[in-house]
């Protein structure tokens, strides 16, 4: 870190101290309830359950933690003056015990590094979420020899980003997908249990990392809705959802409107699409239209997912099981996307004429599925055969298998 950026670092710490001191924002080690098993989960961020796929998964597998009786104890890997309040205390709404700036009873800044150490000799697993987080924390929270370290790969981060890189042919991507395989192989070495979220990111990892033994897979949490659905006359228009701090999510709606829509609008200019993530960029707000909907953000997604006719999620790469893809079946909403989107699941006899490469295969494919009825249906009808590896239940054992 540079002297100037050290030096703001200490002033925002400086400034934020005083605001807890004031506000009176003190906590107690002393107060502490441990359970008799206690897990310590830090992530990139407190996990917002309601903006990207990742977060979402880590906030069902807290509350699997938490409804069997484990201590869960929550830290974000990011700076002190940034926590999002509503977050933290919905965490600390269900049980779990979140680390977050305050000050001690000599009001003294309490650090996330001295959180971590005080409550250490009393954690019995360390989940660390991510490749950046483990790299960072391991070395910490292994200080007590008896922590099992779990790795939560989330997704492989080389295989995205690789894929990324044979689409673009930016050096600078692969050089950083060379600099996270390296991170990713070391982080498998040294942890106790190694989590993918699907077996091609198991598959893909072996290649680098043989051993098998210390490897799970655990992949999202997906319930199907068992409810009554809007009919397919009754719906309109196509939609997808994805963070926008996500690049994969960002290029397949520039490849959605540059390059599929087009195909489609020839066929049926009536059709509209509409787009939902976080953080949107200028560029992506920049393709709002009458017929291609960018909203950003947005709290709840439910009506969109009820009432849309086709969700079209045309990833041209990433890796990982794909959130929006699982949340569509959820909603036995049918799915047009790509092999890359498709990871994870199982689509069976269904995926004929709903999984392609080319934009013209997936153009053709959102009309069949936006005009046949039948087809619509049977996939429709699909989706919680489809959901059943990824049902809370099955999800549950495989996280109490880690937790043995």
């Amino acid at each position: 870190m540079s002297f100037y950026k050290d030096l703001r670092l200490k002033y925002k710490t400086f400034q934020l101290k005083r605001r807890l001191t004031k506000a009176n924002k003190c906590f107690d080690f002393s107060k502490i309830s441990y359970s008799k098993k206690n897990v310590l989960i830090i992530d990139s961020i407190i996990p917002e359950f309601d903006k990207d796929s990742g977060s979402r998964r880590l906030y069902k597998i807290i509350n699997i933690l938490l409804n069997h009786g484990f201590g869960v104890f929550l830290v974000a890997d990011k700076k002190e003056y940034k926590y999002k309040t509503e977050y933290v205390a919905h965490y600390k709404k269900l049980g779990a015990i979140v680390y977050e700036p305050s000050i001690d009873e000599n009001g003294d800044f309490i650090t996330k590094e001295l959180f971590i150490d005080s409550i250490l000799p009393k954690i019995d697993y360390a989940w660390l979420h991510r490749a950046d987080v483990f790299k960072d924390y391991v070395d910490l929270v292994s200080k007590r020899k008896e922590v099992k370290l779990i790795y939560d790969m989330v997704d492989f981060h080389y295989l995205r980003l690789i894929r990324e890189w044979d689409k673009t042919k930016v050096v600078k991507t692969k050089k950083e997908a060379e600099k996270y395989l390296k991170t990713e192989v070391k982080n498998c070495q040294q942890a106790d249990i190694v989590i993918t979220i699907s077996k091609e990111d198991e598959i893909a990892l072996k290649e680098f990392y043989p051993k098998q033994d210390n490897m799970i897979t655990i992949g999202n949490v997906h319930q199907y809705l068992d409810v009554e659905k809007v009919p397919f006359k009754q719906r309109e228009g196509l939609f997808f959802v994805g963070g926008f701090s996500h690049k994969p999510n960002e290029d397949a709606v520039k490849f959605l409107y540059n390059d599929i829509m087009p195909l489609v609008w020839e066929k049926n200019k009536n059709i509209k699409v509409t787009i939902v993530g976080s953080y949107p960029t200028k560029e992506m707000l920049a393709l709002n239209s009458d017929r291609f909907s960018v909203l950003g953000y947005v709290e709840s997604i439910s009506h969109y997912f009820n009432t849309s006719r086709v969700f079209v999620a045309p990833l041209r790469y990433g890796a990982g099981v794909k959130g929006k893809i699982g949340q569509s079946l959820e909603y036995g909403l049918p799915v047009v996307t790509t092999p890359v989107g498709a990871e994870g699941f199982n689509f069976c006899v269904i995926s004929r004429g709903l999984i392609a490469t080319s934009s013209q295969d997936l153009a053709d494919n959102i009309l069949k599925l936006y005009e046949d009825e039948a087809l619509w249906m049977d996939v429709s009808n699909a989706s919680e055969k489809i959901l059943e590896p990824f049902s809370i239940s099955s999800i549950e054992k495989q996280v109490l298998q880690v937790l043995n």
